[in-house]
Protein backbone atom coordinates (compact mmCIF):
# COMPACT_ATOMS: atom_id res chain seq x y z
CA UNK A 1 0.00 0.00 0.00
CA UNK A 2 1.18 3.51 -0.87
CA UNK A 3 0.07 6.91 0.30
CA UNK A 4 -0.73 9.70 -2.16
CA UNK A 5 -1.22 12.49 0.31
CA UNK A 6 -4.39 11.53 2.19
CA UNK A 7 -5.22 8.80 -0.31
CA UNK A 8 -4.16 5.17 -0.01
CA UNK A 9 -3.57 3.05 -3.10
CA UNK A 10 -3.27 -0.72 -3.17
CA UNK A 11 -3.60 -3.55 -5.71
CA UNK A 12 -5.51 -6.81 -5.96
CA UNK A 13 -3.98 -9.15 -8.55
CA UNK A 14 -6.31 -11.55 -10.32
CA UNK A 15 -3.53 -13.17 -12.34
CA UNK A 16 0.02 -12.45 -13.47
CA UNK A 17 2.48 -14.15 -15.78
CA UNK A 18 3.57 -14.70 -19.38
CA UNK A 19 0.76 -13.73 -21.73
CA UNK A 20 1.54 -13.77 -25.45
CA UNK A 21 4.65 -13.52 -27.58
CA UNK A 22 5.56 -9.89 -27.98
CA UNK A 23 4.81 -9.60 -31.68
CA UNK A 24 1.47 -11.37 -31.23
CA UNK A 25 0.37 -8.56 -28.94
CA UNK A 26 2.41 -5.60 -30.20
CA UNK A 27 2.74 -6.33 -33.93
CA UNK A 28 5.30 -3.62 -34.71
CA UNK A 29 7.71 -4.67 -31.96
CA UNK A 30 11.23 -5.17 -33.30
CA UNK A 31 13.41 -7.79 -31.67
CA UNK A 32 16.50 -5.62 -32.08
CA UNK A 33 14.92 -2.91 -29.92
CA UNK A 34 13.96 -5.49 -27.31
CA UNK A 35 17.50 -6.85 -27.20
CA UNK A 36 18.93 -3.34 -26.89
CA UNK A 37 16.82 -2.89 -23.74
CA UNK A 38 17.24 -6.41 -22.44
CA UNK A 39 18.98 -5.28 -19.25
CA UNK A 40 15.81 -3.73 -17.79
CA UNK A 41 13.03 -5.49 -19.75
CA UNK A 42 14.10 -9.05 -18.92
CA UNK A 43 13.18 -11.07 -16.98
CA UNK A 44 10.65 -8.90 -15.14
CA UNK A 45 8.66 -7.73 -18.17
CA UNK A 46 9.57 -10.29 -20.84
CA UNK A 47 10.18 -13.98 -20.30
CA UNK A 48 13.57 -14.61 -21.96
CA UNK A 49 12.98 -18.25 -22.89
CA UNK A 50 9.68 -17.63 -24.69
CA UNK A 51 9.81 -13.94 -25.66
CA UNK A 52 6.39 -13.58 -24.03
CA UNK A 53 5.33 -10.37 -22.37
CA UNK A 54 4.55 -10.63 -18.67
CA UNK A 55 1.33 -8.89 -17.69
CA UNK A 56 -0.68 -8.44 -14.51
CA UNK A 57 -4.48 -8.47 -14.55
CA UNK A 58 -5.38 -6.43 -11.50
CA UNK A 59 -7.58 -3.88 -9.77
CA UNK A 60 -6.55 -0.83 -7.80
CA UNK A 61 -8.09 -0.08 -4.43
CA UNK A 62 -8.28 3.60 -3.54
CA UNK A 63 -9.17 4.80 -0.08
CA UNK A 64 -9.95 8.48 0.31
CA UNK A 65 -10.98 10.17 3.56
CA UNK A 66 -14.60 9.51 2.51
CA UNK A 67 -14.74 6.59 0.11
CA UNK A 68 -13.50 3.14 -0.82
CA UNK A 69 -13.05 2.89 -4.59
CA UNK A 70 -12.22 -0.01 -6.88
CA UNK A 71 -10.65 0.80 -10.25
CA UNK A 72 -11.07 -1.78 -13.06
CA UNK A 73 -12.39 -5.21 -12.16
CA UNK A 74 -10.31 -7.74 -14.12
CA UNK A 75 -11.82 -10.73 -15.96
CA UNK A 76 -14.17 -12.31 -13.43
CA UNK A 77 -15.14 -15.89 -12.66
CA UNK A 78 -17.33 -18.32 -14.60
CA UNK A 79 -17.58 -16.06 -17.64
CA UNK A 80 -17.76 -17.59 -21.13
CA UNK A 81 -14.86 -16.17 -23.15
CA UNK A 82 -14.23 -18.75 -25.90
CA UNK A 83 -12.60 -16.08 -28.07
CA UNK A 84 -9.97 -15.55 -25.36
CA UNK A 85 -9.09 -18.98 -23.92
CA UNK A 86 -6.84 -17.47 -21.24
CA UNK A 87 -9.91 -15.70 -19.84
CA UNK A 88 -12.50 -18.43 -20.37
CA UNK A 89 -14.43 -19.78 -17.37
CA UNK A 90 -11.94 -18.65 -14.73
CA UNK A 91 -12.29 -19.68 -11.12
CA UNK A 92 -9.84 -17.51 -9.18
CA UNK A 93 -9.82 -16.26 -5.54
CA UNK A 94 -10.25 -12.59 -6.43
CA UNK A 95 -12.88 -11.83 -3.77
CA UNK A 96 -10.85 -13.62 -1.11
CA UNK A 97 -7.80 -11.60 -2.13
CA UNK A 98 -9.88 -8.42 -2.00
CA UNK A 99 -10.97 -9.36 1.52
CA UNK A 100 -7.35 -10.02 2.45
CA UNK A 101 -6.60 -6.46 1.36
CA UNK A 102 -9.26 -5.29 3.83
CA UNK A 103 -12.23 -4.73 1.51
CA UNK A 104 -15.56 -6.57 1.51
CA UNK A 105 -17.81 -6.12 -1.57
CA UNK A 106 -20.47 -4.22 0.37
CA UNK A 107 -17.84 -1.69 1.52
CA UNK A 108 -17.05 -0.46 -2.00
CA UNK A 109 -18.60 2.96 -2.67
CA UNK A 110 -17.51 3.40 -6.30
CA UNK A 111 -16.38 1.10 -9.08
CA UNK A 112 -14.52 3.00 -11.80
CA UNK A 113 -13.82 1.44 -15.20
CA UNK A 114 -11.17 3.17 -17.30
CA UNK A 115 -12.79 1.42 -20.28
CA UNK A 116 -15.08 -1.54 -20.91
CA UNK A 117 -12.77 -4.25 -22.23
CA UNK A 118 -13.05 -7.85 -21.02
CA UNK A 119 -10.21 -7.58 -18.48
CA UNK A 120 -11.49 -4.37 -16.88
CA UNK A 121 -15.14 -5.17 -16.19
CA UNK A 122 -15.32 -8.84 -15.24
CA UNK A 123 -15.91 -8.55 -11.52
CA UNK A 124 -18.52 -5.86 -12.10
CA UNK A 125 -20.86 -8.85 -11.77
CA UNK A 126 -20.91 -12.35 -10.38
CA UNK A 127 -23.07 -15.39 -11.04
CA UNK A 128 -25.75 -15.90 -8.37
CA UNK A 129 -28.46 -18.52 -8.84
CA UNK A 130 -27.87 -18.52 -12.59
CA UNK A 131 -28.03 -14.71 -12.97
CA UNK A 132 -25.36 -12.07 -13.37
CA UNK A 133 -25.76 -9.54 -10.57
CA UNK A 134 -23.58 -6.62 -9.41
CA UNK A 135 -20.76 -7.87 -7.21
CA UNK A 136 -20.62 -4.65 -5.20
CA UNK A 137 -24.19 -4.09 -3.98
CA UNK A 138 -23.74 -0.61 -2.52
CA UNK A 139 -21.46 0.83 -5.18
CA UNK A 140 -22.11 3.29 -7.92
CA UNK A 141 -20.40 2.10 -11.09
CA UNK A 142 -18.92 5.04 -13.01
CA UNK A 143 -18.67 4.61 -16.78
CA UNK A 144 -17.70 7.29 -19.29
CA UNK A 145 -20.82 7.88 -21.36
CA UNK A 146 -18.90 7.87 -24.64
CA UNK A 147 -17.37 4.50 -23.78
CA UNK A 148 -20.70 3.02 -22.73
CA UNK A 149 -22.47 4.29 -25.84
CA UNK A 150 -19.74 2.81 -28.06
CA UNK A 151 -20.08 -0.69 -26.59
CA UNK A 152 -23.84 -0.55 -26.34
CA UNK A 153 -23.98 0.16 -30.07
CA UNK A 154 -21.55 -2.68 -30.75
CA UNK A 155 -23.84 -4.91 -28.70
CA UNK A 156 -26.90 -3.82 -30.68
CA UNK A 157 -25.07 -4.26 -33.98
CA UNK A 158 -23.67 -7.66 -33.02
CA UNK A 159 -20.13 -6.42 -33.68
CA UNK A 160 -18.49 -6.84 -30.29
CA UNK A 161 -15.63 -8.80 -31.83
CA UNK A 162 -13.91 -11.93 -30.49
CA UNK A 163 -15.31 -11.46 -26.95
CA UNK A 164 -19.03 -10.96 -27.63
CA UNK A 165 -20.46 -11.61 -24.17
CA UNK A 166 -18.78 -8.83 -22.20
CA UNK A 167 -21.49 -6.18 -22.44
CA UNK A 168 -24.23 -8.74 -21.74
CA UNK A 169 -22.78 -10.22 -18.56
CA UNK A 170 -20.59 -7.45 -17.12
CA UNK A 171 -22.16 -4.11 -18.08
CA UNK A 172 -25.85 -4.55 -18.84
CA UNK A 173 -26.70 -6.16 -15.45
CA UNK A 174 -25.23 -3.12 -13.69
CA UNK A 175 -27.35 -0.80 -15.83
CA UNK A 176 -30.47 -2.87 -15.17
CA UNK A 177 -29.79 -2.79 -11.42
CA UNK A 178 -29.74 1.02 -11.51
CA UNK A 179 -26.21 1.18 -10.12
CA UNK A 180 -24.47 2.70 -13.17
CA UNK A 181 -23.71 6.40 -13.53
CA UNK A 182 -22.75 7.66 -16.98
CA UNK A 183 -20.43 10.67 -16.90
CA UNK A 184 -18.31 12.87 -19.09
CA UNK A 185 -14.73 11.88 -19.82
CA UNK A 186 -13.50 14.71 -17.56
CA UNK A 187 -15.74 13.85 -14.61
CA UNK A 188 -14.62 14.66 -11.06
CA UNK A 189 -15.39 11.74 -8.76
CA UNK A 190 -14.24 13.30 -5.49
CA UNK A 191 -11.95 16.06 -4.31
CA UNK A 192 -8.61 15.42 -5.98
CA UNK A 193 -9.92 12.50 -8.04
CA UNK A 194 -10.98 12.96 -11.67
CA UNK A 195 -11.09 11.42 -15.13
CA UNK A 196 -9.21 12.75 -18.15
CA UNK A 197 -9.93 11.67 -21.74
CA UNK A 198 -7.33 9.27 -23.17
CA UNK A 199 -8.86 8.04 -26.45
CA UNK A 200 -7.37 5.55 -28.85
CA UNK A 201 -7.26 2.28 -26.99
CA UNK A 202 -11.04 2.61 -26.97
CA UNK A 203 -13.31 5.46 -27.98
CA UNK A 204 -14.10 6.55 -24.43
CA UNK A 205 -10.93 5.46 -22.68
CA UNK A 206 -9.97 7.57 -19.65
CA UNK A 207 -7.14 7.85 -17.15
CA UNK A 208 -7.73 8.62 -13.49
CA UNK A 209 -5.90 11.44 -11.70
CA UNK A 210 -5.18 11.53 -7.98
CA UNK A 211 -4.01 14.66 -6.23
CA UNK A 212 -3.76 15.09 -2.47
CA UNK A 213 -1.62 17.64 -0.69
CA UNK A 214 1.51 17.83 -2.86
CA UNK A 215 1.35 14.25 -4.13
CA UNK A 216 0.07 13.14 -7.54
CA UNK A 217 -0.60 9.88 -9.30
CA UNK A 218 -2.12 8.79 -12.59
CA UNK A 219 -3.89 5.46 -13.02
CA UNK A 220 -3.13 5.11 -16.70
CA UNK A 221 -5.25 2.07 -17.54
CA UNK A 222 -4.37 0.68 -20.96
CA UNK A 223 -2.78 3.80 -22.40
CA UNK A 224 0.34 1.69 -21.91
CA UNK A 225 0.10 -2.10 -21.74
CA UNK A 226 3.80 -2.84 -21.41
CA UNK A 227 7.02 -0.95 -20.59
CA UNK A 228 8.30 -1.67 -24.10
CA UNK A 229 5.92 1.06 -25.23
CA UNK A 230 8.01 3.58 -23.31
CA UNK A 231 10.87 2.78 -25.64
CA UNK A 232 8.62 3.03 -28.70
CA UNK A 233 5.41 4.93 -27.87
CA UNK A 234 4.30 4.54 -31.50
CA UNK A 235 3.86 0.78 -31.00
CA UNK A 236 0.21 0.08 -30.20
CA UNK A 237 -1.21 -3.25 -29.14
CA UNK A 238 -3.65 -5.39 -31.11
CA UNK A 239 -6.28 -4.48 -28.50
CA UNK A 240 -6.31 -0.80 -29.51
CA UNK A 241 -9.38 0.30 -31.45
CA UNK A 242 -7.49 3.21 -33.04
CA UNK A 243 -3.73 2.45 -33.03
CA UNK A 244 -2.74 5.87 -34.37
CA UNK A 245 -4.74 7.78 -31.78
CA UNK A 246 -3.60 5.38 -29.08
CA UNK A 247 0.04 6.10 -29.95
CA UNK A 248 -0.53 9.86 -29.85
CA UNK A 249 -2.28 9.64 -26.47
CA UNK A 250 0.48 7.42 -25.10
CA UNK A 251 3.28 9.70 -26.25
CA UNK A 252 1.55 12.75 -24.77
CA UNK A 253 1.19 11.02 -21.40
CA UNK A 254 4.78 9.79 -21.40
CA UNK A 255 6.23 13.19 -22.27
CA UNK A 256 4.00 14.93 -19.74
CA UNK A 257 5.10 12.83 -16.78
CA UNK A 258 8.67 11.83 -17.64
CA UNK A 259 11.16 12.84 -14.97
CA UNK A 260 8.46 14.15 -12.62
CA UNK A 261 7.31 13.08 -9.17
CA UNK A 262 3.95 11.88 -10.52
CA UNK A 263 3.45 8.22 -9.70
CA UNK A 264 2.27 6.13 -12.66
CA UNK A 265 -0.04 3.19 -11.92
CA UNK A 266 -0.59 1.24 -15.16
CA UNK A 267 -3.18 -1.50 -15.42
CA UNK A 268 -0.91 -4.32 -16.58
CA UNK A 269 2.77 -3.73 -15.82
CA UNK A 270 4.36 -6.62 -13.90
CA UNK A 271 4.58 -6.36 -10.12
CA UNK A 272 5.09 -4.13 -8.27
CA UNK A 273 3.61 -2.19 -11.22
CA UNK A 274 3.70 1.37 -9.91
CA UNK A 275 6.65 3.64 -10.65
CA UNK A 276 7.95 6.65 -12.54
CA UNK A 277 8.70 7.33 -16.18
CA UNK A 278 12.32 8.37 -16.70
CA UNK A 279 14.28 9.60 -19.67
CA UNK A 280 16.82 7.15 -21.06
CA UNK A 281 18.89 8.18 -24.01
CA UNK A 282 16.55 9.40 -26.70
CA UNK A 283 13.60 7.43 -25.32
CA UNK A 284 12.10 6.52 -21.96
CA UNK A 285 12.25 3.77 -19.38
CA UNK A 286 10.52 2.87 -16.13
CA UNK A 287 11.70 3.04 -12.54
CA UNK A 288 9.61 0.89 -10.23
CA UNK A 289 8.84 2.12 -6.74
CA UNK A 290 11.00 -0.71 -5.42
CA UNK A 291 14.05 0.39 -7.44
CA UNK A 292 16.69 2.71 -5.99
Amino acid sequence: MLNIGQFEIDRVIESEGPFLEIQDFIPEAEQSVIEANRDWLMPRYIEPATNKIILAIQSYILRTPRHTILVDTCVGNHKPRPGRPMFDQLNLPYLADLAAAGVQPEEVDFVLCTHLHVDHVGWNTQLVDGRWVPTFPNARYIFARKEYDFWRQRHLDGTQGPVPNVYDDSVLPVMEAGQAVLVGMDHQIDDGLWFEPAPGHTAGNVVLHLQSMDARAVLSGDVMHHPLQLVRPEWSSRACEDPVQSAATRRALIERYADTDTLIAPAHFASPTMGHIVSQGGAFAYRLISDP
